[in-house]
């Protein structure tokens, strides 16, 4: 199978490249090569690879952001998705396409499923959840998956870094580290997701997961757990959200229940303390 991955040397595409590598011919696809908000830059990149599979990963996900550049955060997370899925709808070309739990507004306080009403509280969720809709109801072979509190290898590209390099920074620089534990979510690394995705395009099913790792936790705690691992000296303390301002809201619970996935049969990612310890033996030991 051909599969064309776009944003294929940020911190997700990365680990899809690796991962699909080993079973697939992959084409990996950098802003270089499509401009995803450009229809024709869309419609000539996959007229000329004429893959099975566009798996796309781009996305605006600085969250702060996006409140400032709301129309350049819709013309990438929603038109540039819309764009593929009419490319992909007219060549026969099946999509994946990644989305967030920041779609939800954490008011429920118990595991999101896919069945569950979103509800975002941001520019950023609000343009995500545009794109879903697109690629769902425009490419009939589209999968939607939405993750969470994603970290990998290569550092995010727009952010650089995730919350594991910025918490060693922090213990390296600071005097003390102060964590919320507050805001509850299930970070996920992405070589699981890359692992989950290779076995869900094996299937047909369609639709719409919730692809993260099983159990819960707030950012403190999944700190605590860095710090614990790599033996970090500097003290850390939980935090409240309220005592750092921010210019947008975020769900302060936005866990979700891989439900889909497991009826697909594909749900085998392992709980979230475990799934960071071996990320962190791998890479920062």
């Amino acid at each position: 199978m051909k599969i064309a991955i776009i944003g294929s040397n940020g911190q997700l595409g990365s680990d899809l490249v690796q991962v699909l590598s080993a079973d697939h011919e992959v084409a990996p696809l950098t802003h270089h090569d499509i401009e995803i908000t450009d229809i024709d830059s869309v419609q000539k990149a996959i007229t000329q690879l004429q893959p099975d599979f566009i798996l796309n990963t781009a996305a605006y996900h600085n969250v702060p952001q996006c409140e400032k550049e709301p129309d350049l955060a819709f013309r990438i997370n929603g038109t540039g998705v819309l764009n593929l899925a009419k490319v992909c709808k007219s060549s026969g070309t099946r999509l994946v396409h990644y989305s967030t739990d920041y779609v939800f507004d954490g008011k429920k306080a118990a595991p999101y499923s896919e069945k569950d009403l979103p509800n975002p509280l941001s520019v950023y969720g609000t343009t995500k959840l545009a794109g879903e809709y697109y690629a769902l109801n425009y490419c009939p072979q589209s999968f939607v998956v939405r993750v969470s509190g994603i970290y990998g290898k290569v550092p995010s590209r727009l952010k650089g870094g995730n919350f594991i390099t910025t918490m060693i920074k922090l213990a390296q620089e600071k005097p003390e580290v102060k964590v919320v534990d507050d805001e509850i979510t299930a970070p996920t690394p992405t070589h699981e997701i890359a692992k989950a995705t290779a076995e869900l395009i094996k299937t047909d099913a369609y639709g719409l997961y919730h692809m993260s790792c099983d159990g819960e936790c707030s950012w403190y705690e999944f700190a605590k757990v860095i710090w614990e691992t790599l033996g970090l000296k500097t003290p850390l303390y939980p935090a409240k959200v309220s005592d750092f301002p921010s210019v947008v809201e975020r769900p302060a619970y936005s866990v979700m229940d891989n439900t889909q996935l497991t009826q697909t049969g594909v749900n085998k990612i392992a709980n979230w303390k475990e799934c960071l310890v071996d990320f962190l033996k791998q890479n920062h030991l």
